[in-house]
């Protein structure tokens, strides 16, 4: 995996956002080759710790997410936290056992593990890390809690797609009577057009909730609004390198392709609720519970820890509700 990437459309001799806050930290802190790599979007490993461990959603970034529903953010885990993270995903028994399937209109397979609570595995320690829930609180501007998380496995050539939708559609249902709500996607493996990235219509949650149905073998928004919406607004295609995030409205209409690479897709959703939108009814999701944030060292401390017996998933033979990825 690359470390450094050039960004797009930067300005020669400008350096990028990332490294203008390499610049404010004391100088014995800093990356020795910092001058000769500061047009450069991906910080290098050695700087990315104290960055993240300072992060702060900007508000030009939360006036981005306001306009546009969705929001990226490169290296939102290091190289290091990236690594441990795909190698208990791969290995943890649980995810595969609680996984389950959802055909699109070709008949590929969708495969995802869907959880409640968060707990003391990687997995939580991710959902409940600092720089992440701090950024989804000032992105809502209320306090969160964790909704529930899961993870995609989009596997190498049967990796199925989602149809248009949005997450409120669903959680509307589930007793949430205002969309302030959001999912952050976290990438496992590179995530490239080629192998199904999400794609976001730039500005949709400006629509309002859309009505959604079984449509095709899903349940995803009206196809006679989205085929309306996606001629009128900009797709966003998420390509993400592992470890880079992507923030998104509930509102903000997405779908992904199929898998068609050698190369499997996964990622880590885990989404959010705000405390004033506390459910007015009980469902299988949870209704406001305090979120018991870490430190951003947590997930290193913990290490590749999967998920314990005790985690409750959605039951496979129980998964007749909604689901999506994101």
């Amino acid at each position: 995996m690359p470390i450094y990437r050039q960004v797009a459309g930067s300005t020669a001799g400008g350096p990028s956002r990332y490294h203008r806050r390499v610049q404010h930290l004391p100088v014995r802190d800093r990356c020795s080759d910092l001058a000769g790599r500061r047009h450069l979007e991906r910080p290098c490993w050695r700087c990315h710790d104290r960055l993240m461990s300072a992060f702060r959603i900007s508000d030009d970034q939360v006036a981005q997410f306001q306009n546009d529903g969705y929001l990226r953010v490169p290296a939102m885990l290091d190289e290091e936290e990236t690594g441990l993270l795909v190698e208990t995903a791969r290995a943890d028994n649980g995810l595969r056992d609680y996984a389950f399937g959802v055909d699109d209109r070709e008949g590929n397979l969708a495969r995802l593990a869907l959880w409640y609570h968060p707990g003391e595995d990687i997995y939580g320690m991710v959902s409940r890390s600092e720089r992440i829930v701090d950024a989804m609180e000032k992105l809502l501007a209320d306090e969160v809690y964790h909704y529930h998380s899961k993870m995609i496995l989009k596997e190498a050539r049967v990796g199925g797609a989602w149809e248009w939708h949005q997450d409120y559609g669903y959680w509307y249902q589930l007793g949430c009577l205002f969309p302030h709500m959001a999912s952050v996607y976290i990438a496992l493996d590179p995530a490239t057009r080629e192998n199904g990235c999400l794609q976001l219509l730039t500005g949709s949650h400006k629509l309002g909730r859309i009505e959604h149905g079984q449509f095709g073998g899903q349940q995803c928004a009206d196809p006679e609004h989205t085929d309306a919406a996606a001629e009128c607004l900009e797709t966003y295609y998420g390509e993400l390198e592992p470890g880079d995030a992507l923030f998104f409205h509930a509102n903000t209409l997405h779908r992904s392709a199929a898998n068609h690479t050698d190369t499997p897709r996964w990622g880590l959703i885990c989404c959010y609720n705000t405390k004033r939108n506390d459910p007015f009814k009980d469902t299988h999701l949870p209704r406001y519970t305090p979120l018991q944030r870490v430190g951003d060292d947590a997930i290193k401390r913990v290490g590749a820890t999967g998920s314990a017996a005790e985690q409750r998933f959605m039951e496979p033979e129980a998964a007749t509700i909604p689901t999506d990825e994101g």
